[in-house]
């Protein structure tokens, strides 16, 4: 499906809506101390931006692993994300997964705190990334 140039960019303000909405929710999860929780939402804010980034670019985003080959094929491979934003991104899938079907894993506060930072400046790019195509 090909979408015109304004479906696009209503997609793109969709996504990059997501990506910070669902970053916000994150302070109220600390809160209540919900780690594996807010190791779901780290992700999720992270994989709306990467998706409003593909979009932008005309790329459509089908599974979350392909959003991971894509945004390493056309943005890390390219310099325009770090191999460490890009390898960062990878570990917050590895980690949501974890948190989200192991039955076994609980993420502690040690475990995600530093990486709610590190998102949001991961996201901060992104959306920078796409106003620089716009």
């Amino acid at each position: 499906m090909s979408l015109t140039q304004e479906e696009r960019q209503i997609m793109v303000d969709f996504e990059k809506e997501k990506a910070l909405r669902t970053f916000d929710e994150i302070a109220k999860l600390k809160e209540i101390g919900l780690w594996n929780n807010i190791a779901n939402r780290l992700y999720y804010s992270a994989f709306h931006a990467v998706s409003a980034l593909l979009i932008s670019s005309g790329h459509s985003v089908g599974t979350h692993q392909g959003a991971v080959v894509q945004l390493n094929q056309f943005y890390v491979k390219t310099g325009l994300i770090s191999q460490q934003e890009g390898s960062f991104y990878s570990q917050l899938q590895a980690l949501r997964e974890r948190a989200d079907y192991n039955c076994t894993y609980y993420a502690t506060e040690s475990d995600i705190t530093p990486r709610i930072e590190e998102t949001r400046l991961f996201i901060n790019h992104v959306i920078s990334l796409i106003e620089k195509h716009n």
